[in-house]
């Protein structure tokens, strides 16, 4: 069974639009929680992580650095998206290790192919 993809992405309309075309590849992501994001990295079975760094949670920064800094779950994949005039909060991304930080239209526009190259990891 290949790995999920795990979504920290608050905005349900969005995450509809990422699902159901994960779902027209055969692909599986999940939504999860920034509280829930340790524990299900925990299970082994998250291939890859979609961050929303505008997750109003405010969380999207700790938790990627949580990520990035623990030898267990550092080589996880994370493609991250914010705002394209959000330049600052993209350098943020970068220094705490996301893998790859898009403008919310990029990653919109690419997504089919970005969710095959995740699974294909």
């Amino acid at each position: 069974m290949p790995a999920k993809i795990l979504a920290m992405v608050d905005d349900i309309f969005f995450l509809a639009k990422i699902q159901g075309t994960a779902g027209q590849l055969g692909i599986t992501v999940e939504a999860v929680a920034p509280d829930a994001l340790e524990g299900r990295l925990a299970a082994g079975t998250a291939g890859a992580i979609l961050l929303d760094l505008n997750h109003r949670s405010g969380k999207a920064i700790a938790s990627l650095e949580k990520l990035k800094s623990d030898p267990a779950t550092h080589s996880i994949p994370v493609v991250a998206f914010l705002s394209h005039v959000q330049t600052d909060l993209a350098q943020a991304a970068h220094a705490a290790g996301c893998d790859r930080v898009m403008a919310r239209s990029a990653f919109s526009k690419q997504l089919p192919a970005l969710l095959r190259e995740l699974t294909e990891q």
